[in-house]
Order: structure tokens, then sequence, then C-alpha cells
């Protein structure tokens, strides 16, 4: 019986062949280095590889993604040099798997197992192990038959194996059945309590780093908030989102997080199984897409990350593109790399969050993002509601307070939506201005 816990699907300490196909959709010749990315995620996943295999095609072939003639070439490769492992940088069907395994002898993993296999690796937090066993439970499930193949090769296959193991794969299908439905159960009690989290703290503007994995939003959010955060030069080194508040100068906090990296072709069932923890990017009022400038592939990247937004529902959020690491780009190609991405966002900033270069340039651009998003507000209210000045003092700018009797009218700059909270019975709003000024010196925070 399969081992639901202790299954491990891992190409850790193995020599592994990479395979990858160009398709039309994604022509090899756009890579400078077609299988970089995969062998960055297969050293990341503690595999040592010894030999790599591309090729182009107008589709992929049914039985066996690259036919039959590159399977052979494949297993000599593998047989040549004692590999264990063949990973490709696409994702395959079961019944393909099942077939190069046997015509070369040597286990397949594809690009999504792979990533699986990395991300339960990297996670450390009890919901993080929900999560990411919740993807591998459901990728696992339809290549169950491919796990049983060691019976027939117990038994010779045939008559006397057949029965037993169909049995026993069919109890393994309901087990996994079973632990599919009690994760998404245990997950959507998760959901609607982060959900809960994040609209206690709907009056606090909220700004999400989203991005390539290994882009250094862990590095910007260390330089940003001074916040005593993990950072590593990893894939996937952050698995769980983080929220430090951010002091922004003549303006007050913000609540910055960070969250998991994306990257290319991120399985489906992983983001559908990360739903609580992208919930911070979903509800963000600023999204930070922070992109490692100085890489080949950066606008890619971009597409990248910009396609997981849009499987979340995020792709409508006001944004900015952070061009991190400019540091590593040399000074005769900066400007024109610059400028080729910059065309691919209306609101960019370029910055070092190792050397600090151009972090007041993006301080300045998110409280002009962010500005646009409140408003200049006349509040007429007692001068007893202390609870309402409570709220004011905490997440607005008063620029004005008087009085006239026992009421007390100020003017202030605000998030719309936390003047719209205010009881028509406990004060009268008037909205001055529909934008807000970003900063300024005559500003303080709080009711003073």
């Amino acid at each position: 019986m399969v081992d639901i816990k202790r299954e491990q699907l891992t190409v850790e300490r193995e020599r592994a062949v990479l395979v990858g196909v160009g398709l039309p959709a994604r022509p090899l010749e756009d890579y400078p280095e077609p299988l970089a990315e995969l062998r960055g995620l297969a050293t990341t996943a503690g595999a040592m590889t010894i030999g790599a295999v591309t090729q182009r095609r107008q589709t992929p072939d049914v039985a066996t993604y690259i036919g039959r003639g590159k399977v052979d070439e494949v297993g000599s490769i593998a047989k040549s040099n004692e590999a264990d492992v063949v990973i490709f940088d696409n994702e395959l069907q079961p019944a393909q798997v099942r077939a190069i395994e046997q015509r070369t002898n040597t286990k397949v993993v594809d690009r999504t197992e792979l990533i699986l296999d990395i991300f339960a690796t990297r996670a450390q937090t009890h919901l993080a192990r929900m999560q990411v066993e919740l993807a591998q439970l459901e990728y696992l499930r339809p290549r169950l038959k491919r796990m049983w193949t060691h019976l027939e090769r117990q038994h010779g296959g045939g008559i006397g194996s057949r029965g037993p193991g169909e049995k026993q794969l069919e109890t393994d299908r309901r087990l996994i059945d079973k632990k599919i439905r009690d994760l998404r159960d245990r997950l959507a009690v998760v959901q609607k309590r982060r959900e809960r989290e994040v609209e206690a703290r709907s009056e606090e503007l909220r700004v999400s780093l989203v991005g390539y994995t290994n882009a250094g939003k862990s590095t910007l959010m260390r330089r940003l908030t001074g916040a005593d955060v993990y950072v590593a030069n990893k894939l996937f080194a952050t698995l769980d989102t983080r929220t430090k508040p951010w002091v922004l100068p003549n303006w007050g906090k913000v609540l910055l997080s960070d969250t998991v990296g994306f990257i290319r072709h991120l399985p489906h069932d992983l983001v559908a199984s990360f739903k609580a923890t992208l919930a911070e990017a979903v509800h963000a009022d600023l999204l930070m897409h922070v992109v490692d400038a100085s890489h080949p592939q950066a606008a890619e990247q971009i597409e990248a990350v910009n396609a997981v937004l849009k499987e979340i529902g995020a792709d409508d959020k006001p944004s900015i593109l952070v061009l991190n690491q400019i540091d590593r780009i040399a000074s005769e190609e900066r400007l024109p790399t610059l400028a080729r991405l910059e065309r691919l966002h209306p609101v960019t900033a370029a910055v070092s969050a190792h050397s600090g270069e151009g972090i007041d340039v993006l301080r300045n651009k998110v409280m002009e993002v962010l500005g646009k998003q409140h408003v200049e507000a006349e509040i007429n209210a007692h001068v007893g509601n202390g609870r309402l000045f409570a709220q004011l003092a905490a997440h607005a700018r008063v620029m004005e307070k008087r009085y006239e009797g026992d009421r007390a009218i100020l003017k202030v700059s605000a998030p719309r939506r936390l003047l719209a909270r205010i009881p028509a019975d406990e004060a009268a709003v008037r909205i001055l201005n529909e934008f807000a000024p970003t900063n300024g010196a005559n500003g303080t925070n709080g009711v003073h």
C-alpha cells in the first residue's frame, strides 16, 4: 500500500539528464540557455546534471512527447552516464511518463513534479506543508498506476499479479481522494480566517511584493522595513507570507507583505493550493512587482508573473514594476536594458535592494500611486468621539484641526474606504479633493 505521508516525489542526490522541447509557442531560440532554469531547479532539488538534450517540435508526440528516436537517444545518454533520473522541462501526461520510463529504464520527472519536490523541501510552516501536500496529492493521483509497476516486476506480470495490484490501486485512490477532501476542507477554513485577518486590516494601506522567484523580494523588504527577514540566493526561499510595517516619510505607516515567488509554468494545482498564502496579494492596495533586471529573460519572467496574477485575480491591481539588482548590470548596458523593460509597464522604479540605490525614488512612486487612492476631506464630528479620532490618528493624515463649540472640524488626507465607513450619525464627511497630495513638509501623521 502507498504510504501517502511518506511518498516522496524527489530527485535528491541523483544524477540527472535534462530534456527540453521547444514548441512554436515557446521556441528554443528565444532563450540563450534553453535549459538554464531547469538546471537551476534540478540543482535546488539536489540533483547533479550530467547531460542535456533539446529538441524542436511542432507538436508533442502523443506517446512519448519527444518521439521514439529521441527517447532512445536520451536512454543512451542516461545509460552511459549512469543517470538516475530524466527531468523534462515540460509537463508530461502519465502515459507519456510510463512510456519513456519503460523505454529508457530510468525514472522520469516532469517540470511540475520537480517544482512540487522543491516546494516540499522548502515548506516550513504547517500551512505551507498542507498546501504543498494537497498539490502533490492532486498531481500524484492520476499517476498511481505508474507507482504500482513494481508488482509486475516482482511477479513477472500477467496472471497472479494483476488482481491484488488493481485492488490495492483502488484502495490507494480512495485514500488519496479522502486526504484531498480533508486538506481542501482544512485549507478552506484557513482561507476564511486569512480573509478575516486581511479584512481586519482593511483600514491600513497594504502593499504586497510579488515577483519571479529569486528576484530579490526579501532583500528589498529588509531594505525598506529593516525587518530581519530570511534572505537567501536560492529558488523559492520564501513560501509563507510575511507582513511588516513600513513607514513612509511624511505619509505614515503601510503594511508591506512578501509573498511566495512565482515561476514560468507554475503548476496550476500549486497556485490553487496557495490561495491562502496569496490572499495578501489579492487584497493589496498596491503591488510592487519585483523583477531581476539583470536577468537575460527578465521580460519573460515579467510575463510569467503577470500570468499568475491573472490566475489569482490580482491582475487589475495598481502596481509598480520594480527593476531590481541594477547594480549587477554593466554600466554601458544599464540604460538600454532599463529602457527596454520600462516599456513593459507604465510605472517603474529602478533600484538595487542590495546597495540602496534608487530606494528614495521607489518610495516616492509608492506614495504617488497610493495617493490616488486617497482623498482630501473635511470631517465634522463631536469632540467626544474618541474612537473616530483614534482611527484618524492611526490611518489618516490630519492637516488642519479647529473647534466650533462642541464640534471638531478636521481637514484630512485619508483612504477613501476609511471615510466611507464613518457612520453618518457620527460625523459629517465632505470630500474636498479627489486626489490628495502624496507628501509634504506641512503634513504630520496623526491628530494633533
